[in-house]
């Protein structure tokens, strides 16, 4: 079979996005490629994001292609699936102008993974995934229609079942898939993939000098923080194995890629990985918790190749971060002294900070004092209660099909200020996706 995979061309004008908006490797896209061409597929990845191709180009490569199947996922790469823009504004144009050239229209995402049956009752797929997609799709792709209700984590329309016919006609099967990482093969990239790859995410210290890319060493995280949007997806943690990991890092530096992104929920400590990254010419970034981390182990990373660090530290209260259920094991003093100790190995290192009603003259003096070491920490960001996030959860209780509205709405009513990514004049979400 021809299969297509859709990274579409993403616009976020009105949104309340979070995420960066440049193009990043699409990980879940290039795991579900390996895995499709080792059942016979023909594959062929469309990512308009980082072609800088815009949706009538999107429709005449998919026209001339005309493949079998087409699989378009719902946000801006795995990076950014735990704060995903709202919206289904972007999937709901790339699907019904690509819905005419593909036999079958599949869907994957956080919005399918938490809100499936909404999902599908605004895109014109045939299918969609809930939770991990990668090993799923192989047989989602080989399978009749009449054989959806032998397939799990699924929801899909039954058969005969047109778009009017509703929520009645669309059915939910299983629970949101979880990946075994030790099953994933090493991921390689055509070059003219990577090379198109210019950025370098959180990245400050310089400008590029060569390709970016993001990759992963683990999946998921052992903690349960509120605000976290990962209760339906990437949520148990878990490791890849060291030499696949590396066969990607070898692949990626060969092509020419001089900094990676470690995408990981939580980079935790990792001695093994950070040896064998002092051995090779690369620099890379992380996201993890400061409390994680000894002085010594903060040493090895920078010297492993480490140029940034945006840790979570969320709140500068005791209060603050237990309301957000962190189970943080350093006093704010702590965590300002091991960051500081960061700062002397690594270019850049950002503390994250959230609404979460900290003193503002507190916040400004902590923010102050860290800046003077050379620490760069931002003003609070408001909460959004992502679906699918402990914050959503106990505000609303379990999941409906209008969870991304009211989240979205309540965000909007409540918030007071944007960050600095956001965009000033955000839409509601029904005037958006209209």
């Amino acid at each position: 079979m021809k299969i297509a995979l859709v990274n579409p061309p993403w616009s976020f004008d009105g949104s309340i996005y979070f995420g960066c908006r440049e193009p990043h490797t699409p990980l879940e896209l290039g795991y579900a490629r390996a895995l499709l061409e080792q059942r016979g597929h023909v594959v062929r990845l469309l990512d308009a994001q980082m072609r800088g191709a815009d949706l009538s180009a999107l429709i005449t490569e998919l026209s001339s292609y005309r493949p079998d199947a087409t699989v378009l996922t719902t946000a801006p790469s795995y990076l950014f699936w735990r704060c995903a823009p709202p919206e289904l504004r972007v999937p709901i144009q790339t699907a019904r102008a690509l819905r005419p050239y593909t036999e079958k229209l599949f869907v994957v995402g956080p919005h399918a993974s938490t809100t499936p049956r909404a999902v599908l009752g605004k895109i014109a797929a045939d299918a969609a995934l809930m939770g991990e997609c990668e090993e799923l799709l192989p047989d989602l792709v080989e399978a009749a229609a009449a054989d959806y209700g032998r397939l799990d984590s699924i929801a899909y329309r039954a058969p005969g079942a047109a778009l009017a016919d509703g929520d009645a006609a669309i059915v939910v099967r299983g629970s949101p898939a979880a990946v075994d990482l030790a099953r994933l093969p090493a991921l390689h990239w055509q070059l003219e993939e990577v090379v198109a790859h210019r950025h370098h995410h959180h990245r400050f210290d310089r400008a590029p000098d060569g390709p970016g890319a993001e990759m992963e060493a683990s999946r998921g995280c052992p903690y349960a923080c509120t605000f976290c949007a990962k209760e339906n997806f990437r949520n148990r943690y878990r490791t890849r194995p060291l030499n696949v990991l590396l066969e990607d890092l070898d692949g990626l530096i060969a092509q020419g890629v001089r900094y990676v992104y470690f995408i990981d929920e939580i980079f935790l400590p990792h001695r093994a990985l950070l040896e064998a990254l002092l051995t090779r010419d690369i620099q890379f970034g992380v996201q993890l918790r400061i409390d994680n981390w000894s002085e010594e182990l903060l040493e090895l990373l920078g010297r492993a190749g480490c140029v940034s660090i945006e840790a979570g530290v969320e709140s500068i209260t005791a209060q603050g971060r237990s309301l957000l259920n962190k189970n943080c094991k350093l006093s704010t003093e702590q965590l300002s002294e091991r960051l500081i100790t960061a700062k002397r190995g690594v270019a850049f290192v950002q503390a994250n900070l959230l609404g979460t009603g900290d003193d503002p003259e507190q916040v400004a003096r902590w923010r102050a004092e860290l800046s003077a070491h050379g620490v760069w920490s931002n003003e609070p960001v408001p909460l959004f209660p992502y679906p699918g996030s402990p914050a959503y959860r106990l505000k609303w209780g379990a999941l409906d099909d209008r969870a991304w509205e009211r989240a979205h709405a309540h965000y909007l009513e409540e918030c007071l200020g944007f960050s600095d990514i956001q965009d000033q004049a955000p839409r509601p979400l029904a005037e958006l996706e209209a």
